[in-house]
């Protein structure tokens, strides 16, 4: 049972629902019941709530008791209104019935129109108005019925059009006569009784109950689901239905319909932008049949309809203080209006629409900041594909990271820097990256995974470096020998051209074209605003000069998460790596550690140096370390020639290192325990780079973090070592360095045990990618392969490793934050897992009370806007 009144009427003079119902009667609902109040000429009608669908599906698809009678009550008034009869044959009323959820799926969902035509109402119908159009409104609806309620394919219904057209010579169904119609609208029953094996409904009242549950039930169809899934909107929401009286469009020539924008949704331009049919119905605009013609032409065919939608246009832009999307219809020259909602917009007009509605005193700045969505904003920093060309789809992936790319195919990191280094532009195929791709990841302009999820490696460096990533592209196949990938049949080898989608998963044949973004002044003007407003800092995840660069362009507050692992895959540095794993000794070690130090010395320099003045947190190595040897049979017995060591002591070494569950094993701090002299050579070169730069007088703050602590004794060991270095360093040099020794909370036992660890713990940052991992015992490189299903099946309603879990990690994290501070009232807290580029996550940081979030260099705009968001929502909430 519901808890309100199930049915709101919209009518002149006698409206009951407001624009700021829309939980309750859907956006569609709200807003037509508002824009009936503003006295804008919208057809009557009434809509039924969303806690109906929701008690529907309870009741398990049964309607709430009493609901039948509310409909019939609902209809008797729009009889009253409009003096016309539902099932009548005089006057006949005839009914929309469309979907409405509380935030816009546009195509989502199911429509029936012209609601109520049998046998005898069409000849009322044709008699009032003419019969052409009364059998074109009969067989639309028809179609739509059986389509929609019947689950008749509507491709059937075309073909049968298709065959008269076919049969009289013509092209458009504008063509076709009354007769024609006639004909079809038989054929189509028979059609439907055919599929169906029931007989099509005549009754008025039936057709309209068959139409309200099929609306209900399209809330959970697939691509519903699959529109919410991906727009993150909850399963137990629900639909609302609206009932609306028809008007008709495909009157004749002085009908027709459209839909239009308030301003230009892809450039944000302050211009009427849309496009209108004459002598048809809704569907037929977006149904590509016609082509339909610019709304600036209306203005020479029905000036009087024009003016009013521009009057309408500027009424709902003040009004909404919004661009709206509205959809219109004009019945024998008279303007109606069936729908205005917030307008999709690109990533450009979202900005541009904002900063612009400020200067026109529309909005105010903190207005302006929340209207656009942060997850856009990474869009205006990366090539995209143009939408205006042929695309050949060949697969779908997930999206891992923005932006677009094109590119030669190449199967090894190798192969990828050998190409780039010719001047190739290549396309990285791998079934999933390694650390040791790394160099190959950087030389490709995009990389393509058969495996591995959001979070993968592959998905997580590419965002880092800012490259276009399509993982977990399950549909390909990879013959590394034969060096060619085979999709859904279609053979490609080294060498061909691919596209990659980082925004959408696409991945298409050939080399497509790519425009590349602007960053309009309206952009830095928005960021500006969001800058004065946030008080949480956004730093970001960096390992080469290149990404620290990039994100301070993009106003990166410094480093949250220097990643040293990966500057250790150069040529001459992984020789020096492997030299000193197989070492038998500390000697040994120390001696191939020796020739590393000035690579990382080099490293260290470079990085602080571009972020002059700014903290830089660099956390010591952290993979395990078979990560650094080869477990291929070629590429050990290449190894072992470069070391001059035998193949068998080589593959010794690699079975000796082997773990059944490495991110539990042999790794972070533990790695630096057993072997300490690891630590202190990437302290001494910290060090030695940053006294450097300050003989230069240059400003630097180095972090040095320690990864993996899980109690307070493994940070003291390793911290003593790290603050003895950094005392012999500068005493050597003659200069004062201020840094500060902290760890990367990622082990749950840390957050339980951090008033301990601040003892120790200068800083914390929650690598939550990590800890996310540990806390649900989900791997996040294999997770993908059931956490779809989860999602689907409504066990988990996002991914975990992409939003953070508030409820679980994210007590975590709290507790973290509570005890850590107890301890230590000053200690500097952030976050530098994927979530820090995460809008809801930053969301969660900042209410928290975290100090500032890492995040990707491209993902640094989205934090900044998402912190700002942040700081008005907890405004308006005291």
């Amino acid at each position: 049972m519901t808890t309100r009144k199930s049915i709101y009427f919209f009518a002149r003079g006698q409206t009951e629902g407001r624009a700021d119902m829309k939980n309750l009667l859907g956006g569609k609902g709200a807003n037509l019941a508002e824009m009936t109040s503003l006295g804008i000429p919208v057809p009557p009608g009434f809509t039924i709530t969303t806690e109906v669908c929701t008690a529907y599906y309870a009741n398990g698809g049964r309607w709430p008791e009493g609901l039948d009678e509310e409909v019939r009550a609902a209809i008797r008034r729009l009889e009253e209104v409009t003096g016309r009869g539902f099932g009548k044959t005089e006057k006949p009323l005839l009914l929309a019935v469309r979907s409405g959820a509380r935030v816009s799926m546009p195509g989502m969902m199911d429509t029936i129109l012209n609601l109520g035509l049998n046998d005898e109402t069409v000849e009322a119908l044709a008699k009032e108005a003419n019969p052409r159009f009364a059998y074109d409104s009969y067989r639309r609806f028809v179609q739509m019925y059986g389509n929609v309620v019947l689950g008749v394919p509507s491709e059937e219904y075309e073909k049968l059009i298709d065959e008269v057209k076919a049969r009289k010579g013509v092209e458009l169904d504008t063509d076709l006569t009354a007769e024609d119609w006639k004909e079809l609208v038989q054929r189509f029953k028979q059609l439907t009784e055919e599929r169906t094996g029931k007989t099509f409904p005549t009754d008025p009242e039936e057709q309209l109950f068959g139409a309200i549950t099929a609306v209900f039930d399209s809330w959970n169809n697939p691509r519903a689901i699959r529109y919410r899934e991906l727009n993150k909107i909850p399963g137990d929401w629900g639909t609302a239905v609206n009932v609306q009286t028809m008007v008709f469009g495909n009157l004749g020539p002085t009908s027709g319909t459209g839909v239009a924008f308030t301003r230009d949704p892809a450039t944000g331009a302050n211009v009427f932008y849309g496009e209108y049919l004459m002598n048809a119905q809704g569907e037929d605009v977006v149904a590509g049949i016609r082509t339909p013609e610019p709304i600036s032409k209306l203005k020479e065919v029905n000036p009087k309809a024009y003016e009013q939608l521009e009057e309408i246009r500027k009424i709902l832009e003040h009004h909404y203080k919004d661009m709206m999307d509205i959809e219109f219809t004009i019945q024998d020259g008279e303007l109606y209006m069936l729908q205005c909602r917030s307008g999709k917009r690109t990533a450009l007009a979202a900005v541009t629409i904002a900063v612009d509605m400020v200067k026109e005193g529309l909005l105010d700045k903190e207005t302006a900041i929340m209207r656009v969505d942060p997850e856009q904003i990474e869009q205006l920093l990366h090539p995209t594909v143009d939408p205006n060309q042929e695309l050949d789809v060949l697969t779908k992936g997930l999206p891992a990271s923005p932006g677009a790319a094109v590119g030669r195919i190449v199967f090894t990191a190798d192969e990828a820097e050998e190409w780039a280094a010719r001047g190739e532009k290549v396309i990285l195929v791998r079934n999933e990256t390694s650390p040791e791709d790394i160099g190959g990841m950087d030389a490709a302009e995009g990389i393509l995974t058969a495996r591995g999820g959001m979070t993968s490696h592959a998905a997580v460096v590419a965002r880092g470096m800012g490259k276009c990533c399509v993982a977990g592209a399950g549909e390909i196949r990879i013959d590394f020998e034969k060096k060619e990938m085979t999709v859904k049949g279609r053979t490609f080898k080294e060498g061909d051209w691919i596209s990659l989608n980082g925004s959408t998963g696409e991945v298409y044949a050939g080399a497509v074209k790519l425009q590349q973004a602007e960053l309009s002044g309206a952009f830095g003007e928005l960021m500006s605003w969001a800058d004065e407003i946030r008080t949480l800092k956004v730093r970001t995840n960096a390992d080469t000069p290149r990404d620290a660069e990039t994100a301070r362009r993009f106003g990166a507050e410094g480093i949250g998460l220097c990643r040293t692992e990966h500057m250790f895959f150069g040529e001459n540095r992984i020789l020096a790596v492997r030299e000193m794993i197989l070492a038998d000794d500390e000697e040994g070690r120390r001696k191939a550690l020796a020739k590393l130090l000035p690579y990382q010395r080099d490293d260290f320099y470079a990085i602080l140096k571009t972020m002059e003045g700014l903290p830089v947190t660099i956390r010591l190595l952290d993979p395990p370390l078979h990560e650094f040897l080869p477990h291929e049979a070629a590429a050990q017995e290449e190894v072992a020639k470069e070391m001059g060591k035998s193949v068998e002591e080589i593959r010794a070494k690699v079975e000796s290192l082997k773990e059944f569950n490495p991110m539990l094993g042999h790794r972070g701090c533990r790695l630096g325990i057993t072997y300490p002299e690891i630590y202190e050579m990437q302290a001494q070169a910290i060090f030695e780079a940053a006294a450097q730069l300050a003989k230069e007088g240059i400003e630097v703050h180095p972090e040095v973090m320690i990864p993996l602590v899980g109690t307070v004794e493994e940070l003291a060991f390793l911290k003593a070592r790290v603050e003895q270095v950094a005392k012999d360093v500068m005493a050597k040099a003659g200069v004062e360095i201020p840094f500060s020794v902290g760890t990367m909370i990622e082990v749950p036992r840390a957050a339980v045990v951090a008033d301990e660890i601040a003892k120790e713990a200068e800083f914390f940052s929650f690598g939550t990618n990590d800890l996310t991992q540990m806390t649900y015992g989900f791997s996040r490189d294999d997770a993908g392969t059931f956490l779809n299903d989860y999602r689907e099946k409504g066990i988990l309603r996002f991914d975990p490793f992409q939003t953070l879990d508030q409820q679980g990690v994210g007590q975590l994290v709290q507790l973290g934050v509570e005890r850590g501070r107890k301890t230590r009232p000053d200690l500097k807290v952030g976050i530098c897992g994927e979530h820090g580029g995460d809008p809801d996550s930053v969301k969660f940081c900042h209410r928290t009370g975290l100090d500032y979030v890492s995040c990707s260099p491209y993902r640094v705009p989205v934090a900044r806007l998402a912190a700002a968001q942040a700081r008005i929502e907890e405004k308006g909430q005291s």
